[in-house]
């Protein structure tokens, strides 16, 4: 794209795509005087979210990764966790619920947790075994009592890998996958434990359950009206002492457009807030807000649909595709939030490998690649895309898919777009592009992370790992993909493991599996007296250590 429609595209963004702008922001919020942060509580940390609604409390929260930061790690716990305490490396696996692991040496699907003792759920109810074997049965047993489709819809992302589950003793689980898993302690951090004593109590009733909720986890949620507002305060008598928040509450609100959080914060009604707008940070910066960034293991990409009907069938146009785009570009109209992807990881991480096609912006070769699939100026490639407006981690995606749009009209790609609340395209996603919702539909804008090898490479590229169980939406198959996806779940040894997933890399990208654009930066804006935040490289984050002065 040349620098003239460049500019024009973005300033056209900048006015139109979103709902007030830098000006309009300024006067909402007044003059850059220590008054404009007065509503400020003490001990009270007021958080705006990207999300449209608040995501669901049961245990198994709704509204992707943003809703396990907001409403699973918060109220509830896993057998493992992440942990989040360093903002310099990558986080690793540690033990939560379950304080230690172990695998059959004589059947390695065989995996043996030995759970804490003196760990109670908000209700003063005792954790141990009986609970494991409870909250797996919600997700997974729909002949139990306590089966949810809401919560098995969300959670199944995470319960592919599990076989069968079973009580020893008191204190001890085993579990049982369906094949050789090395992954799976990275899996089971996202599958959390609702307390089976409170689920009685309310009539066995999930909608119940909802409204009073009870976890293992540091904060407990009291009160919450749907797309308002939600009210956690701390546990006093987490198990963990190093993990009880120091601010005594936490108000969640859901405020999917950026300007308004940006607003929100310079008016003093929030103190902290997600992927603030990119062109609204220097006014942001001009009033003493904090600018909090990190690179951490986020891909914003179009998963592509390769079945029959769609023209990303033929991998001259996936290439032709991934070339078309000015990822520079892109970068700085996010001003500069981003970096140019190269693939479905950043270079730097050790899962990169060494891919032969190199993604880069090429919009010549892209038309040679489109003349030679049949395709010109007088016959364009038609495309439909799901997007939405917002949500966990989309960054600004309006703004990114009309410039998107440019980039593809210069080349000879026409793209009509879908746009649907973040919810609703999580649930197109996982009916999978060849769901009769779907039909016609050729991508989806979603974006996704890499913390783990499931989620990061293996499930995306096994053509055995189709949605809602894995992460493949449109099809994708190599039997090298395959092979090499499979070692890798039998890979106990983690430098192997690295080096296997990084050939898998290599495939998907030579391949071209999907569009890849940019990688995020996770921004964040806090007010000045917010304080002990870290933002760990990572798309969730922990708010336990976050005070207001």
């Amino acid at each position: 794209m040349n620098r003239r429609r460049f500019m024009k595209l973005l300033s056209g963004v900048s006015l139109t795509a979103m709902t007030v702008t830098a000006v309009e922001l300024a006067e909402m919020a007044g003059p850059l005087v220590a008054p404009a942060y007065a509503q400020s509580k003490p001990g009270v940390l007021r958080v705006a979210m990207t999300a449209g609604d608040i995501p669901l409390t049961t245990g198994q929260p709704s509204q992707g990764g943003e809703g396990v930061r907001f409403m699973g790690i918060t109220v509830y716990d896993g057998l493992t966790r992440w942990d989040l305490s360093h903002a310099d490396r990558a986080p690793v696996i540690v033990p939560d619920l379950a304080e230690s692991w172990s695998v059959s040496e004589s059947d390695r699907k065989v995996w043996t947790f030995k759970l804490r003792k003196d760990v109670k759920f908000h209700d003063g109810s005792e954790f141990t075994a009986d609970a494991v074997v409870f909250n797996f049965d919600k997700l997974l047993r729909k002949d139990a009592p306590q089966y949810d489709p809401a919560q098995s819809a969300q959670g199944s992302l995470w319960t592919g890998p599990l076989a069968s589950w079973r009580k020893i003793d008191d204190y001890t689980v085993e579990i049982t996958t369906k094949q050789v898993d090395a992954i799976l302690p990275y899996m089971l951090a996202n599958l959390f434990m609702s307390s089976p004593k409170r689920w009685e109590e309310v009539g066995k009733d999930w909608a119940k359950f909802a409204e009073k909720p009870s976890g293992t986890g540091p904060w407990k949620l009291v009160a919450f009206k749907p797309r308002e507002r939600a009210e956690l305060v701390r546990n006093t008598e987490h198990w963990d002492k190093s993990r009880i928040p120091k601010s005594e509450q936490l108000i969640l609100f859901p405020m999917p457009d950026a300007n308004t959080r940006a607003a929100a914060l310079l008016s003093g009604q929030v103190d902290f807030v997600e992927a603030p707008p990119p062109d609204v940070i220097p006014r942001l910066k001009a009033a003493k807000m904090q600018i909090v960034t990190n690179i951490y293991p986020h891909v914003w990409p179009y998963q592509i649909s390769v079945l029959e009907d769609s023209p990303f069938k033929d991998i001259r146009i996936r290439k032709a595709a991934n070339l078309a785009i000015d990822r520079e570009g892109l970068v700085k109209l996010l001003g500069g939030l981003a970096l140019p992807a190269k693939g479905h990881v950043d270079p730097a991480h050790p899962w990169f490998g060494k891919p032969t096609f190199e993604i880069k912006y090429d919009p010549e070769q892209a038309m040679a690649l489109l003349k030679e699939a049949g395709y010109g100026p007088d016959k364009p490639v038609q495309l439909k895309v799901i997007i939405s407006p917002s949500g966990s981690g989309q960054m600004q995606p309006l703004a990114m898919n009309e410039f998107i749009k440019e980039n593809f009209k210069d080349v000879g790609i026409e793209v009509e777009f879908e746009v649907l609340d973040w919810e609703a395209l999580r649930t197109r996603r996982r009916l999978g592009a060849w769901a009769p919702e779907n039909k016609g539909r050729h991508g989806i804008n979603n974006s996704f992370a890499y913390w783990d090898p499931d989620i990061g490479l293996v499930s995306t590229a096994s053509s055995d790992a189709k949605v809602p169980f894995g992460f493949n939406w449109g099809g994708y198959s190599n039997p090298k993909a395959d092979a090499l996806a499979k070692r890798a779940k039998e890979t106990f040894d983690l430098e192997a493991q690295n080096r296997i997933l990084a050939e898998l890399h290599g495939v998907i990208v030579d391949d071209a599996m999907w569009i890849w654009m940019v990688h995020d930066l996770n921004p964040r804006a806090l007010r000045p007296n917010v304080k002990g935040f870290v933002q760990a490289q990572s798309w969730f984050q922990d708010l336990t250590p976050v005070i207001v002065e």
